[in-house]
């Protein structure tokens, strides 16, 4: 299987604080990866990165075989054109931890028109797609709702289908239930799973449910300080962890 993620030698630095240090990371394509660790260790910068929402400050980050934050002209890697950065774009979708949906907008309505407006689709394409997405989400009843008249949960599962109806080759989540009330979050993780089980996108998810990371997850990455202190399989990492970092970590939520 082909890598649709590298990571060379990346660092980023806000001021004085380093949140990644000469990272060296590697995501095969289809691979449902789950990153976890302390708050400030560079997991959502990873993500951000990503979805060039954060410059680099040094190294190379490739998507899909193509550098992300440069491109090569005439045989020399330059730094990367907005044009470039847009192309790139389209592959990724990231769903945030607010919802970030358009409160004058139905919920199908936010899912249509990123469709419409992005992708070029017609109004029945669109509305097409929408509403299978929202029978996979479990809302087919709410598609004529505002966003003021959903629930925390069910506005975070809007997001992830307007994320998703921009067919990314890859997906990330930045902890997607940590603005949402304790009753909701299995609704959310349910979603995630099923899309997880599901599908052959490659799915970056930050979380601090170490239970869903275990569900979701083909491999677990535990960060600090900006650097991968250990990394293995669900199974591996949570019931032998061999850092002992990471196993002060996972003390907290055992």
């Amino acid at each position: 299987m082909n890598n649709i993620i590298t990571f060379d030698k990346v660092s980023k630095s806000f001021g004085d604080l380093k949140v990644l240090d000469q990272l060296n990371l590697e995501v095969k394509d289809g691979e449902k990866l789950a990153l976890i660790g302390p708050s400030g260790s560079g997991k959502t910068t990873i993500l951000r990165i990503l979805m060039t929402l954060e410059t680099i400050d040094s190294g190379f980050v490739s998507v899909n075989n193509e550098y992300l934050w440069h491109e090569k002209i005439n045989d020399k890697v330059v730094p990367a054109t907005d044009k470039h950065l847009q192309k790139m774009r389209d592959q990724i979708g990231m769903v945030f931890q607010q919802f970030n949906l358009f409160p004058h907008l139905t919920a199908i309505e936010n899912v249509k028109q990123p469709q419409i407006l992005v992708k070029k689709k017609n109004e029945s394409e669109a509305k097409e797609k929408a509403e299978d997405l929202f029978n996979m989400i479990g809302l087919s009843d709410k598609i004529d709702h505002y966003p003021h008249q959903l629930s925390g949960g069910q506005q975070q599962r809007v997001a992830i289908a307007r994320a998703l109806a921009m067919d990314p080759k890859i997906m990330l989540f930045d902890e997607v239930t940590s603005a949402l009330d304790p009753e909701l979050v299995d609704e959310v993780l349910a979603v995630l799973r099923k899309l997880a089980a599901d599908s052959d996108t490659t799915m970056l998810t930050v979380t601090h449910e170490m239970n869903f990371a275990q569900d979701f997850a083909d491999r677990v990455l535990f960060f600090d300080a900006g650097q991968i202190v250990e990394s293995g399989s669900p199974k591996d990492l949570f019931s032998n962890p061999k850092e002992e970092r990471t196993k002060s970590f996972l003390r907290k939520f055992i």
